[in-house]
């Protein structure tokens, strides 16, 4: 059944391709004897100037368009070049702030630096995007992504009815449990079907039944689902009074089979999935350092909520660092880490260039490393990535969660080469088509 359904979704989405492409010709057409009149162009509006963020998304666009092919030799060199110069810079400047801060801070005890919610051009990412391979190559956010696959699932109702409106019940409703009774009730009905094909008391369905409007009507591709398993709307005088049942008219070895197959349908079909984008971003050290507030989206709890948190915590941290054995700081920090639904990680490496993605929180250390790697110019390069506390990352760690780790919901990772010599500071370790991802600086 799996199978079936990714077969659905490669057909319609060959099917969109096509219509995209336009309409047909015939080889044996003359196209000179049937050329169209030329429309005088359309006047086309003046622009203003474009903001940052759609400046970044047009180079990721040509970057991605120009994988593989060779650019002008030159001009790519003198870009990396001023990169390179800007980034040296910015490292130096670095090193005498962190030097005059270690001379003139004196604290021995520090209130936590609270995560600031509100949109603002210091986020370090402006949200959390999606994927979705089944029906487009689109990179959306999560709301826009429910949207179009409830448009798509509809759309195709006609051509696959009873698989699309199992699609729709898992994926257009919300709440696991809501859909879990539905799904349960909806089998009860075939499978009494099933057994007891002659028993006409199975073959109808009350619309007013307070089961059927608790579990059933409430969610969307029910009553699709019911009509798919061919059940149909009617009217049926009871006790002097007239009632709306689905009924099941029609009993015969296909629809049975019929029947059949939708159960299992139903019972084996899964939420249209998503995937998380990385969301790639390559930062010089001024803006990683500058760019470090969270979205609201990268939370399991509400804003005021977490603010709330904050603020208690930062009144009461003194004492309870005296008061509380390591065993119970190491529990708090676990129901800490579960506020949070998306990690952002940075890795910095010995040129000062930071590569930032977006994780899933119960993500695997190896997501990141393969992460790493995908965007490396010698991706067949050993390397370590060291956790804020010192610790190097091996392969023990590999199939930890970030949240193991205490990697979220933000952390820098150190980048390292495996080899006895020295580092080379001037060398550039990513791929020239991800360097020129790099923001520019406001």
């Amino acid at each position: 059944m799996a199978e079936k359904i990714k077969k659905f979704f490669q057909k319609k989405k060959v099917e969109a391709k096509f219509k995209m492409a336009g309409p047909g010709r015939k080889l044996t057409d003359d196209s000179s004897s049937r050329s169209l009149p030329v429309a005088d162009p359309a006047p086309v509006a003046s622009r203003g100037p474009m903001s940052d963020e759609a400046r970044q998304a047009a180079a990721a666009a040509m970057a991605r368009l120009n994988v593989g092919k060779r650019p002008d030799q030159a001009a790519f060199q003198t870009s990396l070049a001023a990169i390179q110069s800007q980034v040296r810079r910015e490292m130096e400047a670095e090193k005498k702030a962190a030097t005059l801060a270690a001379e003139s801070s004196q604290q021995s005890i520090k209130s936590p630096t609270p995560v600031e919610l509100e949109a603002s051009p210091l986020l370090a990412v402006q949200g959390v995007y999606f994927r979705c391979p089944l029906i487009s190559d689109e990179i959306l956010s999560k709301d826009e992504w429910q949207a179009k696959i409830r448009d798509f699932l509809f759309e195709n109702l006609e051509s696959e009815k009873g698989l699309t409106a199992c699609l729709i019940i898992h994926s257009c409703n919300k709440g696991r449990e809501k859909i879990s009774n539905c799904v349960t009730t909806l089998q009860k009905y075939m499978d009494n079907i099933i057994r007891n094909p002659d028993d006409e008391k199975y073959r109808r369905i009350k619309l007013n039944n307070r089961v059927f409007q608790e579990k059933v009507a409430p969610l969307e591709g029910t009553s699709e689902f019911l009509e798919a398993a061919g059940f149909e709307k009617k009217t049926i005088p009871v006790n002097d009074t007239e009632e709306t049942f689905y009924v099941f008219s029609e009993v015969t070895p296909e629809t049975l089979e019929n029947l059949q197959m939708l159960y299992d349908a139903l019972g084996s079909a899964e939420p249209v999935q998503l995937e998380l984008d990385r969301n790639l971003n390559v930062l010089y050290p001024s803006q990683a350092a500058k760019r470090v507030e969270l979205p609201p989206v990268f939370f399991n709890i509400t804003a005021e909520e977490l603010k709330r948190e904050q603020q208690l915590r930062s009144e009461g941290i003194e004492r309870s660092m005296m008061l509380r054995t390591k065993a119970m700081r190491e529990k708090e920090e676990l129901r800490e880490m579960r506020k949070y639904r998306f990690a952002l990680i940075r890795v910095r490496f010995p040129d000062g260039i930071l590569l930032q993605g977006t994780f899933g929180v119960h993500e695997k250390v190896e997501n990141v490393i393969s992460f790493v790697r995908e965007n490396l110019e010698d991706e067949s390069l050993n390397f370590c990535l060291t956790t804020p506390t010192g610790h190097k990352l091996t392969s023990e760690d590999e199939q930890s969660s970030l949240v193991d780790l205490r990697l979220v919901p933000a952390t820098i990772l150190t980048f390292s080469v495996d080899s006895e010599g020295p580092l080379d500071r001037n060398k550039m370790y990513l791929k020239g088509e991800v360097m020129i991802l790099v923001q520019p600086i406001s």
